[in-house]
């Protein structure tokens, strides 16, 4: 089916209080587990591919391809996603390639230039039909100001989404990118005060750090974009690692990425309905 827009996807989990689940996509294995997972949940998906990845493969056409083709070919509604674009021309170039939602981050520029970039993204995609999503400062775990013990202020947020005019907004409340154990503790009255002041979906980055405990608490404090990387990509390469392991005479890449591919679909699918109660097969 044609990819999908992100905003009435994620308004309508927002009023009913649920989350969407936004996973980035490195490898085509990662895009076809990411479309497997959502399809068995039979729930939408925010398929993403960050700039990092896009250094990985040189160009962002290769992936981007793969992807859209993924997506056009799903049962459920897939949006795709570039994340953490710093770059404004990635941007552009995302958005004539098809792409229905961007991130751009100004968050390591100051306060002034991040709004004024921002703007311009905004004005330039919305002329396309594409929807943008921004922060106010770096989430953790990359050197920036979202580290852990940093938080974003109600106000701020509310003033930053009006001056800019973009569609969701990630927020720091306590999460930290990159991280390998599932220990992060959330401020959930935080979050629940952003979203009383911020009218549009709030994202939650460094979400792989939140145990499914936490995860369901912060959909139903007033996050709606939780975005998961690194949690599934342990997934898969734990599974790459024993099968390996198990049989060393393996020398076929489909012998071990196959496996690894339906660990994390079927991790995606669990993911989707906790993040989602609603979704076919959740739990009660």
């Amino acid at each position: 089916m044609p990819l999908a827009d992100p905003r009435p996807i994620l308004a309508a989990a927002r009023t009913s209080g649920l989350g969407v689940g936004a996973f980035n996509a490195t490898l085509l294995e990662h895009g076809e587990a990411l479309v497997a997972g959502a399809e068995a949940a039979q729930a939408p998906l925010i398929m993403q591919i960050s700039e990092n990845a896009v250094r990985y493969h040189g160009s962002l056409r290769p992936l981007a391809q793969a992807c859209l083709a993924l997506a056009e070919a799903a049962a459920v509604p897939v949006v795709l996603h570039l994340d953490h674009a710093e770059d404004v021309e990635l941007v552009r170039e995302a958005v004539r390639l098809g792409f229905t939602s961007v991130m751009y981050d100004g968050s390591k520029l100051d306060d002034a230039r991040n709004r004024a970039v921002t703007r311009e993204v905004v004005a330039f995609c919305h002329a396309a039909g594409v929807a943008v999503e921004a922060e106010l400062g770096e989430v953790g775990g990359k050197d920036g100001v979202h580290a852990p013990g940093v938080r974003t202020d109600p106000g701020d947020a509310e003033r930053f989404v009006a001056d800019t005019g973009v569609d969701c907004l990630a927020v720091a409340v306590g999460t930290s990118h990159a991280m390998a154990t599932r220990d992060a503790v959330v401020d959930l009255e935080l979050v629940a005060a952003i979203a009383a002041r911020v009218a549009v979906p709030l994202v939650l980055h460094g979400s792989s750090g939140v145990d499914d405990a936490t995860l369901a608490r912060v959909v139903t404090s007033g996050m709606t974009k939780v975005n998961i990387a690194t949690h599934l990509n342990k997934c898969f390469t734990a599974v790459v690692r024993d099968r390996l392991a198990s049989d060393p005479s393996v020398m076929d890449a489909r012998k071990y990425v196959a496996p690894a591919r339906d660990a994390m679909a079927g991790e995606v699918t669990r993911l989707i309905r906790v993040l989602n109660p609603q979704a076919p097969g959740a739990a009660a």
